[in-house]
Order: structure tokens, then C-alpha cells, then sequence
């Protein structure tokens, strides 16, 4: 499933409401309640995680990362759009376009 909605540094992400997360040693487990399905990230995927909890624009997101960890923007951009495509895709957060209302 692919979808309709292209990720930019201006669309904004927020989690989904069809999910529950908890921490476990730093990490974050989720269960998606419409599929059952259970995900997990590592501390920086959990990291990034805690910033969906509100609605939060990639660009805030990518410069929170920035500020946190030690890596070169250009693989900051590229491995934060690869996890919110597929946490996307996997319904667990929803990604609008900033523009849009």
C-alpha cells in the first residue's frame, strides 16, 4: 500500500488514534488495534516516536535529531522520511500536508 500523500519537510505527522505504545529499555513497542500487529523501533526510532505524540512538522522533527544525535543532515533527512513513509504506510501515524487544513 503506498500512499496518496508525499512526505516534505512541511507536511506535519502525528500518531494515530487505532494504536497504544509503550517504552521497553529505551525502545518503543506498538500494537496497531485495527491489525493486531505489533512494531518495534530502536532508541532513535523511539526517539522520533515521542515527537509524533503531537502534531509536529518533519522539519521540527529533523532539527529536534539534529540537536540530539551526531549524523550528517542529508542522512538525518533521508533515514527520518524512510521511517515516517513507512510508519505511514503501516497507518501508524498520519502525514498531512501543511498547507492543507
Amino acid at each position: 500500500m503506498s500512499l496518496d500523500c508525499t512526505i516534505s519537510k512541511s507536511s506535519i505527522v502525528v500518531v494515530t488514534k487505532e494504536q497504544v505504545s509503550s517504552e521497553l529499555n529505551g525502545e518503543a513497542v506498538i500494537l496497531d488495534m485495527k491489525s493486531g500487529t505489533y512494531y518495534g523501533l530502536n532508541s532513535i526510532g523511539a526517539s522520533i516516536w515521542n515527537l509524533l505524540q503531537q502534531p509536529k512538522s518533519v522539519a521540527e522533527i529533523r532539527d529536534s535529531l539534529l540537536a540530539e544525535y551526531e549524523v550528517e543532515p542529508e542522512q538525518c533527512d533521508r533515514e527520518l522520511l524512510a521511517l515516517l513513509q513507512d510508519l505511514g504506510t503501516k497507518g501508524l501515524i498520519e502525514i498531512k500536508d501543511e498547507t492543507v487544513a
